[in-house]
Formats: C-alpha cells, structure tokens, sequence
C-alpha cells in the first residue's frame, strides 16, 4: 500500500448493538472507536426486541467515521473492542451480546475477503437498514445502486418492531 493511498482517509459505515447492559457497552463501543476513527456521526439509537432468541431488547445504532485502517484491521480493531466488553468467541449467532460491531461498507469496496462487503444485513434487517436511511440517505449502497433511503422506502417493514429511544452518547 503507497503512503499516498495510507493517507486517504476511507469512509466506513458500522453498527453497533447491544443487549446487555446496553447503555453501558454501547458508550464503551462509541468512545472506544472514536479513538481510532475520525469524522464520526451517529445515527438516532434504536430499541428492538431480540429475534431469533429470548433474549432482551436490543439497542442498535450505525455510525458513519473515516480511518486509515485496512478492512483487515478495522476487522481486528472491532474484535479487540468488542472483547474489551466482554463479548466472547463462543456467542452463538443469535444469542445475548454485551456489544457487537460490525463493518456494513468499506468505501464503495464489493469483496469476500476479508470478510463480505457490503455486509448483507443491511438488505434484510430493519435495524441495520432505517439507522442508515436516516443516517447517510443519499449515500448509494454499492451491490444495489440504490441510495439508503431508496431501500428503506422499498423495504418490506418487517414484523420485528423498531424504537427510536431518546439517548445521547459522547463521542470524545
């Protein structure tokens, strides 16, 4: 990689979620990202039961930032975070998460590896979807060609009900 190349920052679209002790991580997750990323907006944060588990609501939120980092090491940097919090390798997919984070888009980048970009939830969950059409509307999703507030005009509102819950986070 050319230093030219290092030093332009990517934009990067992520979210986070949580639901256990959810404001606690989620504050953890923010400030810890913003100690690495630059540039960061945040969507309204949104309240949702868990799906697929008995489980407590969920808090999800996507957050818009810029890094310098490599997808590799964005990947890794989330990881350690989220293992700062408690989270731990053996989760089950759909089972309690003290914090989760996840790398929805790198750029306009469409790859497998090192993990799959655009990440496809953000098609199919409302949670992912509506924080990015309220977040980045005009920003285009890069397999659809449809910008974010297209697909959530578009999408077929799911059975899974979604919150706005009036929270504040720093992001210092």
């Amino acid at each position: 990689m050319s230093a030219s190349q290092h030093s332009h920052p990517h934009h990067i679209l992520i979210s986070l979620g949580s639901n256990v002790d959810r404001q606690r991580h989620t504050q953890a997750g923010i400030s810890a990202l913003a100690e690495h990323l630059s540039d960061i907006r945040l969507s309204s944060t949104y309240e949702s039961e868990a799906v697929g588990f008995a489980g407590a609501p969920f808090y999800n939120l996507v957050m818009s930032a810029y890094t310098n980092l490599s997808i590799d090491e964005v990947g890794r940097l989330f990881k350690a975070i989220e293992h700062q919090n408690g989270r731990l390798k053996t989760d089950k997919k759909f089972a309690p998460r003290t914090l989760d984070i996840d790398l929805l888009t790198y750029d306009d980048v469409i790859c497998v590896e090192p993990v799959v970009l655009p990440r496809p939830e953000i098609e199919y969950h409302a949670f992912v979807l509506q924080p990015l059409a309220e977040l980045v509307p005009s920003i285009v999703h890069p397999n659809t060609q449809k910008d974010y507030a297209q697909l959530w005009a578009e999408f077929d509102k799911p059975e899974q009900k979604l919150w706005i819950v009036d929270l504040t986070w720093r992001v210092n």
